[in-house]
């Protein structure tokens, strides 16, 4: 028996998977290793072909099989070409900025932005609506710039929150204006196809700066998403 005087009160630390179950992310920039981009595409996709193949071992399936054989390299260049390339710098879209020779001083919103995302507690998919606003601050910048903007981050391991932040903070920083505003609403597959399985309920997260900070403008932006009168 513990004599009292050795016995701390500090709460015992939460399982790794309790933490991922309970939706929790670290930090508003994507966690990455020092040496993450030293090895190239084609080294990436041949070790994590390598390693998928043992999962697929591991799990009973016959790689023999036509169907299979392929699976791991198939899965590989997935990941690293299309669903994680959001994780590669050289990836970013290129923001051509122009000037605001209309003098438009009001919001413009671009909505119903549909991304793909990957939780990244379970890599399984996000999958929702991005709706951005910006006010001009003198510059303006082409709106399918905007869309790749939000691809370019959803398409990595993300929680949520933190993928609303980084498209909020890019854009301010591609625009130079504080004014910003950003609302996403996706359904988790970590949620719906797992876990509780609720293939109803929606994830919805924020964020808002500069003008979009004041009660009204906000109200305006919200009301135009949600096709209400404004």
């Amino acid at each position: 028996m513990k004599h009292p005087e050795t016995m701390s009160n500090t709460p015992p630390e939460e399982p790794i998977e309790d933490i991922g179950e309970n939706h929790i992310g670290t930090s508003a920039e994507t966690p990455m290793r020092k040496d993450a981009f030293e090895l190239s595409d084609k080294e990436k996709i041949e070790k994590i072909a390598i390693h998928f193949k043992v999962i697929m071992e591991t799990l009973g399936l016959d790689l023999t099989d036509d169907s299979l054989q392929g699976t791991p390299h198939r899965v590989a260049k997935m990941y690293v070409k299309e669903v994680f390339s959001g994780l590669k710098p050289e990836n970013k879209p290129t923001a051509t900025l122009f000037k605001n020779k209309f003098d438009y001083r009001e919001m413009v919103v671009e909505k119903d932005i549909t991304f793909y995302s990957h939780c990244e507690h379970h890599f399984v998919p996000i999958i929702g609506k991005a709706h951005v606003a910006y006010i001009s601050s003198g510059n303006v910048i082409g709106l399918s710039k905007i869309n790749r903007i939000v691809q370019y981050y959803a398409k990595r391991p993300q929680v949520q929150e933190r993928l609303t932040i980084q498209i909020a903070q890019d854009l301010k920083k591609t625009l130079q204006t504080e004014d910003v505003a950003v609302v996403m609403d996706a359904d988790h597959l970590c949620v719906s196809s797992r876990g509780v399985s609720d293939t109803n309920s929606k994830t919805g997260t924020a964020y808002f700066s500069g003008k979009f900070k004041d009660q009204h403008i906000k109200s305006e932006f919200l009301n135009y998403i949600n096709n209400t009168a404004p």
